[in-house]
């Protein structure tokens, strides 16, 4: 295995992971400005993971043919115009278009995890793929904070960060990016692979995590896309109301929270406790955390709402899908790991919307009851699952 491509592909996705979690505090309120109401701000996080989940099959196929450096540059530079339309939208529908055109291209991740698979020993290729987490891990620590900080000058400035990072990405993937020869893979007709799935949910021992899966990520698609409209009308900062600035401080605290648990290691709690403990006890501390965030109208307590949601995110994710891989054989991972992946972006088309739509009917309890009630229901799925 060799080091010096994996160094790059982590570089390239933190880099691309920052430029992420940079716009991600500050697009609510950058849409409100423009005169977006909290439905429309649901839809618009919507329409980009719509566009990511028609895209992502044919990118992957393309990967496959002509190889996966040429379109992971294209797909960077989707993302970089994106940012560049964004940061030049007066008007609402000029957002969206720039979504759109970022979510259409939205192939940076998978065709990086991809590459990793392609440069790997299949014994390494575990610990390979550790470093999209850290990456992660890092981006959701720095991003929101640099947001926070630039956006107290003005909206326009994180959104020019992100796209100066994205430039930067580019630009590291045409220099430092090894060239990999294109593998030839089967190509599966459609319809075999929605009768696969299926058949997948109809599986007794594999059908209930599946479900919890996408209960996990429903729930998690609400706190992203509803908390920075929920904090602006629950919490004041200075006798005014929560803006840009204190969303991009509050998610990098939870990027710490999230760090230090990495930090910490998965290994040993998994150790002690065992995945399905785990996952259990991540479904609760969630729950917990949604139901402290529906009635706090103090910052303190706030924080403590989301290190318990960050905390049960942090072991529930790994432990869960940890555990649906080994409830099927070795054939059929690269299948259930594709099938995670359409549940999470359905869960991001929908729950979006479902939270635009109670946070501007001002049920701002009800959105974090909701939170809790979808990760209870994760945790009844837990006894079906066993």
């Amino acid at each position: 295995m060799k080091s010096s491509p994996l160094l790059s592909i982590f570089l390239i996705v933190l880099v691309d992971v920052l430029g992420l979690t940079i716009i991600l505090p500050l697009l609510p309120f950058y849409a409100e400005s423009l005169g977006a109401t909290p439905s429309t701000v649901g839809l618009l996080v919507s329409a980009y993971a719509i566009c990511q989940l028609l895209a992502g099959p044919p990118l992957g196929q393309l990967s496959d043919r002509v190889g996966r450096r040429p379109v992971l540059l294209v797909s960077q530079m989707g993302t970089f115009v994106g940012f560049l339309i964004l940061a030049s939208a007066r008007t609402l529908w000029v957002v969206f278009l720039a979504r759109v055109i970022d979510g259409l291209t939205a192939g940076n991740l998978t065709v990086a995890q991809a590459y990793i698979s392609d440069v790997t020993k299949p014994e390494d290729r575990a610990k390979a793929f550790g470093i999209i987490g850290v990456a992660f891990g890092l981006g959701f620590l720095v991003g929101p904070a640099v947001s926070g900080y630039l956006a107290q000058y003005g909206n326009y400035y994180p959104i020019l960060a992100a796209a100066g990072l994205s430039f930067t990405s580019i630009v590291a993937t045409y220099f430092l990016l090894p060239g990999v020869s294109p593998h030839a893979r089967p190509v599966h007709e459609s319809g075999t692979r929605w009768r696969t799935y299926i058949d997948a949910f109809k599986d007794t021992n594999l059908g209930p995590m599946l479900w919890q899966f996408f209960a996990f990520t429903f729930a998690f698609s609400m706190f992203i896309s509803g908390f920075a409209l929920f904090a602006e009308r629950r919490f004041m900062y200075n006798a005014a109301p929560f803006g840009a600035k204190e969303v991009g401080y509050v998610f990098a605290f939870s990027g710490l929270v999230g760090v230090l648990i990495q930090a910490g290691g998965i290994g040993p709690l998994v150790k002690t406790f065992g995945e399905s403990r785990l996952v259990q006890m991540g479904f609760a501390t969630m729950a917990v955390g949604f139901v402290l965030m529906s009635g706090v109208y103090y910052i303190p307590y706030l924080l403590l709402a989301i290190a318990l949601l960050t905390f049960g995110n942090a072991i529930l994710r790994p432990s869960l899908t940890s555990l649906i891989t080994k409830r099927v054989a070795r054939t059929r991972q690269g299948m259930v790991i594709g099938l995670m992946q359409s549940l999470m972006s359905i869960a991001q088309i929908v729950a979006p919307v479902f939270a635009g739509i109670l946070i501007q009917n001002h049920f701002l309890g009800t959105w974090a009851w909701a939170g809790g009630l979808v990760c209870g229901i994760g945790l009844s799925l837990i006894a079906s699952a066993k």
